[in-house]
């Protein structure tokens, strides 16, 4: 079986767009881009403007010089951290060498980090509070775990990729649903020990071909969600045409994972404006 994304995408764009057609004050998205005009990274941030202008949020975009300082980033951010007009922001990563992310993200206002990344965000998923914002990938996965009836109550998880925007949140959201979860990395010895044991495999490692039909059941579920470019062309983590031949429910390669990642950032968008 084949999980949409993208279908579950374009349900949430219409109920975001149905609601916001209420508001008299439309929500308010910015970016803080760090990179010349040609990074890679604009492409991402074209995509978020178009769709929150097609479900009537506006959007603004701060784009700064690469070289600006660590310190001058942070008086950017505090100034969007005070502006009332704006519901919530993003920076966009990964930022040049010498900034530290992680300075960046802790002087963001956690009410106004719809990415989800500040630790007062991520630490609410750890102790089941509710109030805070879930990292947008995490938390589409669990909107495809919704949507299609998939309880991941007693079920044994995999996830491969211990990132803090994808695997760690991951693996909690999965205990918070009452899921027996296995992290594994690129330092586990033999991951095809855990994963042929798995119910659900979820990777986001961008390693090419890592899950392929000798590595799991084939009742097993396959959330793909990352992906590496290898000589100009793009590879994801599962052979999926492979793995829909053994009659596995996969995710989608190429093509879904932005739409679900961008809805689940302005929905986040909307919970920030209404709070």
């Amino acid at each position: 079986m084949i999980l949409d994304g993208k279908k579950i995408a374009t349900e949430m764009y219409d109920r975001l767009w149905s609601e916001i057609l209420t508001l008299t004050e439309k929500p308010t998205l910015w970016a803080i881009l760090v990179w010349d005009s040609d990074s890679p990274s604009l492409r991402y941030i074209s995509q978020k403007k178009r769709e929150t202008k097609k479900i009537g949020m506006w959007f603004s975009l701060l784009h700064l010089p690469k070289d600006i300082s660590e310190d001058e980033l942070i008086a950017e951010v505090k100034r969007l951290n005070s502006d009332n007009s704006i519901s919530g922001y993003i920076v966009q990563l990964p930022l040049p060498a010498h900034i530290n992310p992680l300075r960046i993200i802790r002087n963001m206002n956690p009410k106004k980090d719809v990415d989800g990344f500040h630790p007062e965000n991520q630490g609410k998923i750890m102790i089941w509070d509710t109030t805070g914002f879930s990292p947008c990938t995490p938390a589409w996965v669990m909107k495809i775990f919704e949507y299609y009836n998939i309880s991941l109550s007693g079920k044994i998880i995999v996830v491969l990729g211990q990132s803090n925007i994808v695997g760690k949140p991951m693996a909690q959201m999965c205990i918070n649903q009452w899921a027996t979860v296995v992290s594994c990395n690129h330092l586990t010895p033999d991951i095809s020990i855990y994963t042929k044991q798995a119910d659900i495999i979820i990777s986001a490692t961008g390693h090419v071909w890592l899950i392929t039909p000798e590595i799991v059941r084939p009742d097993a579920i396959i959330i793909d969600v990352w992906f590496s470019v290898v000589d100009g062309e793009i590879f994801w983590d599962s052979k999926y045409d492979e793995l829909i031949a053994q009659w596995n429910s996969v995710t989608p390669v190429p093509g879904w994972v932005g739409p679900m990642t961008v809805a689940m950032l302005l929905s986040n968008t909307l919970q920030a404006h209404k709070a």
